[in-house]
């Protein structure tokens, strides 16, 4: 697993556009990959710097700030490289070895001319579905499209692209012409399978009064419209319209700027008696009770490429409910490690019935969804260590 060059530890730069204290599921993937990696490397992340100090020597890796500027329509902030003078002398006084990207903007930019000076390679994972953020910054098909070709040049300036799945990796070759169809390099999650089961159940059912025989939906995440959270308070009333002896309880975990759009259109509806907001939990040790309580994921987001949630939720035997077409559940197959349901509210609710209906299928998909989804991070992150590797004696010959 080593590097076989006489055991000479390699320098690898991780460059992200966010960094920690701004939390989403791209930063934890750096976060994660410079864990592992530091174990057998020399890592450093490139990041920007917020009004808010984070405790960065506590890493057990470095990390080196640009200055930045909050973007007022988009909810991030800009780096800008061009006019921190220190962050470039400092990048330029590390001796990378291989440069990989998780973001093509101003940070990701550095990385990649870094990797062109040094003649270096510079890999890049495509983590998003950028033309839909554009489209809801600027409200044009022609401007968005115009934007994300820029992007698309960024990438097809780096050496080797990787895709979070098959559905990304479609994506960009097909309807984002990217130049090649890129390498799928799955998403993955610390997280281990809860140790006792029991104990778990307990703790939720007594933290949020709910009977050992009901059924527990769960969302986890930002609370965000674009993750289509309306949607799930809405199927869920008509769940409960058609099916008045049905008893659940829905949790949602997270935070997010629309936590009380939420709360109120949960109000709204009437359903305070089925959903409850849970607020953050930022205590991975009880974030995992969550996944191992609940029976069903309920992800209809559009929105998310391959998010983190539901291979943490496949983790502890919780198959999700999807909507058909969706990038995010390419990795899934209909009644076989996953379910997938039309995009209308009525389908939704009918799925829901229709899942526990079947209590064998049920079972069938809840183990076939922790045996092909859930893929451990050490794994993942290892197999692209060698990757590297494999592309740093390339890039030698």
């Amino acid at each position: 697993m080593h590097n076989s060059n006489k055991n000479k530890k390699i320098t690898i730069g991780l460059f992200n556009d966010a960094f920690y204290p701004t939390m989403d599921g791209v930063v934890m993937v750096v976060d994660n990959y410079a864990r592992i990696l530091s174990k057998y490397a020399d890592v450093v992340v490139f990041a920007p710097s917020y009004n808010i100090e984070f405790d960065d020597p506590k890493l057990p890796y470095k990390v080196v700030r640009c200055s930045s500027i909050k973007v007022p329509f988009l909810d991030y902030s800009l780096s800008l490289p061009i006019f921190d003078k220190k962050f470039k002398s400092k990048l330029d006084k590390y001796n990378l070895d291989i440069v990989h990207i998780h973001s093509p903007f101003t940070i990701g930019l550095q990385g990649i001319k870094y990797a062109k000076k040094h003649n270096i390679p510079c890999v890049a994972t495509m983590h998003s579905q950028f033309k839909q953020d554009f489209k809801r910054a600027v409200k044009s098909e022609f401007i968005s499209t115009k934007l994300n070709n820029v992007l698309i040049k960024i990438f097809n300036k780096c050496d080797y692209c990787w895709a979070v799945n098959r559905g990304v990796a479609t994506l960009f070759y097909e309807d984002y012409k990217y130049k090649k169809l890129p390498l799928v390099m799955d998403n993955a999650t610390e997280m281990l399978p809860v140790s006792n089961e029991a104990k778990a159940h307990k703790y939720i059912n007594s933290k949020y009064n709910i009977k050992p025989n009901e059924k527990v939906f769960l969302f986890v995440g930002r609370i965000n419209i674009l993750k289509n959270i309306l949607f799930i308070v809405d199927a869920l009333k008509l769940l409960k319209e058609k099916r008045p002896n049905f008893n659940f309880k829905m949790l949602f975990v997270g935070d997010g700027q629309d936590y009380n759009k939420l709360k109120n259109y949960i109000v709204k509806c009437g359903m305070e008696d089925k959903i409850i907001m849970c607020g953050k939990i930022t205590d991975r040790s009880e974030l995992v009770y969550y996944y191992s309580r609940a029976d069903l994921f309920l992800f209809p987001s559009l929105y998310d490429a391959s998010s983190i949630v539901q291979i943490e939720s496949a983790s502890q035997k919780t198959p999700t409910l999807f909507i058909q077409g969706s990038v995010t559940s390419s990795t899934v197959t209909d009644n076989v490690n996953g379910f997938l349901s039309s995009n209308s509210i009525d389908s939704y609710s009918n799925r829901i019935i229709d899942i526990f209906n079947n209590k064998e299928l049920y079972n069938k998909v809840c183990l076939n969804a922790f045996k092909d989804l859930y893929k451990t991070l050490d794994d993942v992150v290892n197999n692209a260590y060698n990757l590297y590797l494999k592309y740093i004696n390339y890039n030698k010959d």
